[in-house]
């Protein structure tokens, strides 16, 4: 590699930065990506790709190739809680409780009905090979692994930055206009004194990656396996485990075991005892396992304080780091990326003004503290069902035995507590149908135009998503004739960026407006308008969530959030785009 000019400068390949590639070609955008690793994740790690993630792929065509060897929503849509896999003693083998998850089940009509595309589950360890193959296509030579970031300095034009190339251990210059540092927080973090506030070093969770064949114990539609006996003493030290495919259902070859122990405890680095502790664990004592590899991780809930270091943008893990309930990590970063990836593109372009790029940090950190809140509440719930399931923290141990014996027994007062706990757990549905808080999230200050109107109700437990065409929020999914088949409102915002606006058929004066306002800014603005045209609104969805009457009009950014909207046409449409624009794009909304 000679010395390059570059517009973008991504640093680190797994997930975030990955995804960044994709974006940034899809919209254009020239960039260099390189990641001090020789190859992508060695560790299953994150897994569930949340309903919002998955349109974000689905716009820039990567879903279809994920769906095709992720897990079906029928061979991962539930969760369970049992005493364990294997044994044939009196409290061995016993489901205490299981819900419906992710989509799944009886919750997959409400998902499906507020998105065109649902959820997968694909482990990082794969969808990362995944995500390079993608990058690699769009961006032939520009995907560089092995190549490790040893120093950087801003200049009054970007950032100069040496690369190492660890197979022949040249370094070359890269002179980037922008960052974006998706490298977890290894590199850009420590050098620009990253201030990363809230819990850290909480609990030392180790993750055992092993082969072993289950298929005649594990249910086919779980995903998640928790463990709860009076043994392991509490939820997280009994443990938790998820099926990793890559053949899905009870015939999945790989698996992962998530064990807790506090900081201090001397055994969390006893790994010769995981293997006995497994099979143990789940009674089964003559397993033939396959260990890959353990892991430790801290368990945190940071957020970086600034997300922009002058031409340097954090993002992903980087940014922010939360425990793994809810899922929220991956995705949350993807959505990062995004974001920051359509305001480069309209910057670097020149059709934006570089306070376009606070915006960023002014819509993203917002929405990632609150997901990394939720994702600490749902680790910590899991006390709540210990709790509810009769089991006392540092009793000894035939005290919760005797406490499961109650809870199993076919008693009255088993009866009673086997209510009691199934009430508890399904607290859990915080964690596994957290659908509001997966897409129902909405930037309170940033690129749009408020119109003053006021938020849809959130649910405070997560639960109930309420779609709606506002400013600062997802646009609201709604199915649309369009030749002889059909296409989400979502899918009307390309790959390739600019801006869309949904009207009616009522006349042309936005398609008008539109082209003038575009013209002026140098920006592309796309009309479509839904009724009886090119799209037709047979299910008669859009109109109840688009907040306008007839004659008025949404603006879509690139990201499918909602930019402006017109309540009704005004005297002079094009004036008034033009106006909303010139907000949005200098950031002066």
């Amino acid at each position: 590699m000679t010395d390059i000019d570059v517009p973008v400068l991504i640093i680190g390949g797994g997930g975030v930065g990955l995804s960044s590639s994709i974006f940034l070609s899809n919209l254009g955008v020239d960039h260099l990506l390189v990641e001090r690793h020789a190859d992508t994740s060695i560790l299953p790690k994150a897994h569930y790709l949340n309903q919002r993630t998955m349109e974000v792929f689905r716009q820039h065509g990567v879903a279809e190739a994920i769906l095709e060897v992720g897990a079906p929503i029928e061979k991962f849509g539930k969760v369970r809680w049992v005493t364990s896999l294997g044994g044939d003693g009196p409290m061995d083998q016993k489901v205490i409780h299981e819900m419906d998850a992710f989509g799944g089940g009886a919750t997959r009509d409400r998902y499906a009905a507020d998105g065109p595309v649902l959820s997968s589950n694909y482990p990082q360890i794969r969808l990362e090979k995944l995500l390079r193959a993608q990058a690699e296509k769009r961006a032939p030579g520009k995907v560089l692994y092995h190549h490790e970031v040893t120093d950087w300095e801003q200049t009054d034009n970007g950032v100069t930055v040496t690369v190492l190339n660890r197979d022949t251990q040249e370094t070359h210059t890269v002179r980037a206009r922008y960052v974006i540092a998706a490298d977890g927080g290894k590199t850009v973090g420590p050098k620009v004194g990253v201030q990363m506030t809230g819990p850290t070093n909480m609990v030392d969770m180790v993750s055992t990656h092993f082969t072993a064949d289950l298929s005649q114990y594990w249910d086919d539609g779980t995903l998640i396996t928790w463990f709860l006996n009076p043994e392991g003493k509490d939820s997280w030290g009994s443990g938790a485990m998820v099926q990793m495919g890559p053949t899905w259902g009870r015939n999945s070859e790989e698996w992962v075991l998530h064990f807790a122990f506090q900081p201090d405890d001397p055994e969390r680095f006893n790994e010769e005892a995981i293997v006995p502790r497994l099979r143990t664990l789940l009674k089964l004592p003559d397993l033939d396992v396959k260990v890959h590899k353990v892991s430790h991780w801290i368990l945190d809930r940071i957020v970086a304080e600034q997300w922009r270091y002058g031409d340097i943008f954090l993002a992903g893990d980087a940014a922010h780091r939360q425990p793994p309930t809810s899922g929220l990590g991956l995705n949350t970063g993807i959505q990062d990326a995004h974001n920051i990836a359509w305001k480069l593109a309209e910057v670097i372009a020149g059709r934006a003004g570089d306070a376009l790029l606070d915006t960023y940090e002014a819509e993203r950190k917002p929405v990632s503290t609150h997901g990394a809140d939720w994702a600490l509440l749902a680790f910590m719930n899991h006390f709540v069902i210990d709790a509810g399931v009769g089991l006392i923290p540092g009793a000894p141990p035939e005290v919760n035995t005797g406490a499961f014996a109650s809870l199993l027994s076919d008693t009255p007062m088993g009866e009673t507590l086997r209510a009691r706990a199934a009430y508890t757990i399904n607290t859990q549905r915080m964690e596994f149908s957290a659908h509001d808080v997966e897409i129902g999230f909405h930037y309170p200050v940033g690129a749009f135009v408020a119109d003053g109107s006021n938020p849809p109700p959130r649910d405070p437990l997560g639960q109930e998503y309420t779609p709606a065409a506002r400013p600062g929020h997802r646009l609201p999914h709604a199915w649309l004739g369009h030749q002889g088949g059909r296409v989400s409102t979502l899918d009307l915002v390309p790959a390739e960026g600019g801006f869309v606006l949904i009207t009616d058929d009522s006349g042309d004066a936005w398609t008008k407006a539109a082209a003038q306002a575009g013209d002026a800014l140098g920006v592309e603005i796309r009309v479509v308008p839904i009724g009886h045209g090119e799209y037709t609104d047979d299910e008669g969805t859009w109109p109840a969530l688009r907040g306008v009457q007839d004659g008025g009009a949404v603006l879509v950014r690139p990201d499918q959030f909602v930019a402006m909207r017109s309540a009704e046409l005004p005297a002079d449409p094009a004036a008034a785009l033009e106006d909303g624009l010139r907000q949005l794009l200098s950031s002066t909304s």
